[in-house]
């Protein structure tokens, strides 16, 4: 399945500005989710970006870049324009959206996002296990799935942030996404629906249109960087990987 790897890219975050270039032990963060989508070894890798510095970054590793309109709505928008503006857009059947604020994310658990797409669905994400403190984390997103005996790919029902107190076929949702690229200009093209707009989970958007997203299963999924407090974390992270080696 010959796949684009784009990584949407915005520098003016409120709750984190200029998060793609925060350094992590002198490495900025959107150069370690580069380098973990080229060593997944699935596809193309572009950065989907709007200021000079990242584009500049990027290149000068050898990457490759892509500028975008500084006012795009969301990530996503930011990958399909990205995705348009390549010569060679129609050679792709998948187009992964990899999550700019993943420094640890496992190159394994980026392939693991093409399944659902290779067993028939458009849209394909992940999901990792959750705990019961994790469950009750409105700052986490969870996803209801239906498993079908020796499914491979689950079948997402719901997504959420407030704690319903269920346990049975709850999950922690990973925000990494797979696209049919047909699939992908449908759902950028649906107006918000209701529960996106009242629960601020832009994939209702897709449930909402009768488009169902697949979900694989993946175990230890690293958080992402969403507060300072998050990049020290990773940092202390990384330095026990480095002591224990």
């Amino acid at each position: 399945m010959k796949t684009a790897i784009i990584i949407p890219s915005r520098m003016s975050s409120k709750r984190f500005p200029n998060k793609p270039m925060a350094k992590i032990n002198g490495i900025p963060m959107i150069e370690r989710v580069w380098k973990q989508g080229v060593n997944s070894k699935i596809g193309d890798v572009y950065v989907a970006c709007s200021e000079d510095e990242v584009f500049n970054l990027i290149s000068s590793k050898g990457g490759k870049a892509i500028m975008t309109d500084p006012n795009l709505p969301s990530g996503t928008d930011r990958v399909f324009a990205a995705f348009n503006l390549l010569d060679n857009k129609d050679e792709y059947e998948s187009i992964i959206n990899l999550q700019g604020d993943m420094p640890l994310i496992d190159s394994i658990n980026i392939q693991s996002v093409n399944i659902p797409l290779e067993n028939g669905y458009d849209i394909g994400t992940i999901a990792t296990d959750i705990s019961s403190e994790e469950e009750k984390n409105e700052n986490i997103t969870k996803v209801s799935i239906d498993w079908k005996e020796a499914d491979v790919v689950g079948n997402s029902l719901d997504f959420y942030k407030f704690s319903t107190k269920q346990t049975s076929n709850i999950y922690q949702h990973v925000g990494i996404y797979s696209f049919k690229p047909i699939a992908l200009r449908k759902f950028v093209s649906l107006p918000a629906s209701k529960n996106e707009i009242d629960r601020k989970l832009e994939q209702l958007r897709a449930i909402d249109a009768g488009i169902k997203i697949g979900i694989t299963y993946v175990e230890n999924v690293p958080i992402s960087v969403d507060t300072l407090e998050d990049l020290i974390l990773i940092e202390n992270i990384l330095n026990n990987r480095d002591e224990n080696k």
